[in-house]
């Protein structure tokens, strides 16, 4: 029982950094490994399933407040997709032990970059950190 209750939680805290266009794999991926200890290749890949219903959701609201930029959107698009089929490739070849190390030298490398990095701050709809 307790153990559902992390995963709704999970799933709930993942939803609310994706609706923010954060990314909430950065939470539901550790929480899944913490909580139910799937392999590495299934936490990814329910990550992937519950990022189609989320990016959906959020998506129709940020277009609803006008605030997509479809010329910026549709380049990193198409790149993406290629980028998805590589990394896609890759990760069906690497042992769960290594992606799991993978992800977290990620994760850290990300963390460290936001820790340090200096310059100019967007200012988003309502005047607060957009970036």
């Amino acid at each position: 029982m307790i153990e559902w209750m992390i995963l709704l939680l999970t799933g709930l805290a993942a939803g609310i950094i994706s609706g923010m266009g954060m990314g909430g794999g950065a939470v539901l991926i550790p929480a899944l490994v913490l909580a139910a200890n799937p392999p590495q290749h299934i936490a990814q890949s329910v990550n992937l399933l519950f990022f189609i219903p989320t990016g959906v959701v959020a998506m129709t609201i940020h277009i609803r407040n006008k605030s997509i930029d479809f010329s910026m959107g549709v380049p990193i698009i198409i790149f993406g997709l290629a980028g998805a089929g590589a990394g896609s490739w890759l990760a069906a070849r690497l042992a769960a032990g290594d992606l799991r190390k993978l992800f977290g030298w990620f994760l850290l490398a990300m963390s460290i970059y936001e820790m340090f990095r200096k310059g100019k701050e967007g200012k988003g709809k309502h005047g607060g950190r957009s970036g």
